[in-house]
């Protein structure tokens, strides 16, 4: 019989990508979490995780699950909140302005989560890009903005708490002649075919960190695309691994390999104008955010 514990075990070796790390944050032993781990596979019947240079990484059942058994630890949060009943009180509205990364990757199923937690507290969610968000939010036309950090014009002084730092790795076929290095650095894909995806500022911010010109074969705003032309060894890409996925649509693998060159993290946060005295139901959602919402894996 499953039990909470190897969930809670699974869950966090899943989003740490490390049993060490996930040992360390739970408390306990990484035996305990490799055991748990085990158990789950034998009762389960499926591989859930492998071993890769540096930590883990799920399978495609280890994905599969890993989305079951966050909704079963969000359920136990919501029965728990359904018997004290203390976060009902909260209530008001919030007018939440976001990236396509930062609803396509993040907010969604922690912000299910969190209206579940908070049942009265309403949301009225609209996507922009980053200059659009800057703009609404000094106009008053939306309270908080999910928004990549580091990419803020400092002209607008806005105020804001990272939610999370995602490392930027480069992707890769499984059958890709650089997977035999050892070690990949950014000279090494000077002759590289790359795909370049278009939005949130992608390509603005790669140049900021690209010691090379890459050679682009092909520019797109879907990220579906990107997955695809890299899976099938055509391209090489350089992206966040926020967005990392293991599968193309047609199921080709997409490796995820760290750069040896020191790359800038994606800073994911929530922003508001500086003049702005924050309700309950923001800054309760914004600490929700931090504290919970930063834990999915980057």
């Amino acid at each position: 019989m499953l039990t909470l514990k190897q969930i809670r075990y699974f869950v966090a070796a899943a989003e740490t990508e490390k049993v060490s790390a996930a040992a360390t944050s739970l408390g306990i032993s990484q035996s305990a979490v490799t055991v748990a781990i085990k158990e789950l596979e034998a009762q389960l019947g499926v591989s859930l995780t492998r071993r890769r240079v540096g930590g883990i990484e799920l399978t495609q059942d280890g994905h599969k699950f890993l989305h079951h058994a966050r909704n079963i630890e969000a359920n136990i949060v919501d029965a728990m909140n359904s018997m004290t009943n203390r976060e009902a009180q909260t209530t008001g509205e919030i007018r939440l302005g976001v990236t396509y990364t930062g609803v396509g990757y993040f907010l969604l199923p922690n912000l299910a989560r969190f209206r579940r937690a908070y049942p009265n507290v309403v949301f009225h969610v609209v996507e922009m890009n980053r200059a659009g968000l800057e703009h609404a939010l000094h106009a008053g036309n939306i309270d908080l903005a999910l928004i990549i950090v580091s990419n803020l014009s400092k002209k607008h002084g806005l105020r804001y708490r990272v939610l999370m730092r995602s490392p930027r790795t480069l992707w890769l076929s499984s059958g890709h002649r650089l997977n035999r290095l050892p070690r990949i650095s950014l000279q090494d894909l000077r002759d590289e075919p790359y795909v370049q995806f278009a939005s949130d500022e992608a390509p603005v911010a790669g140049r900021r960190y690209l010691k090379i010109k890459p050679k682009v074969i092909l520019s797109t705003t879907s990220m579906e695309a990107v997955r695809g032309i890299v899976a099938t060894g055509e391209a090489v890409t350089i992206l966040a691994h926020l967005v990392y996925r293991p599968w193309s649509l047609d199921g080709g693998r997409v490796e995820s390999r760290p750069i040896a060159d020191k790359l800038p993290s994606l800073d994911l946060g929530i922003a508001w104008k500086p003049e702005k005295t924050l309700s309950e139901a923001e800054r309760k959602f914004i600490d929700y955010l931090q504290n919970e919402g930063g834990n999915t894996p980057a």
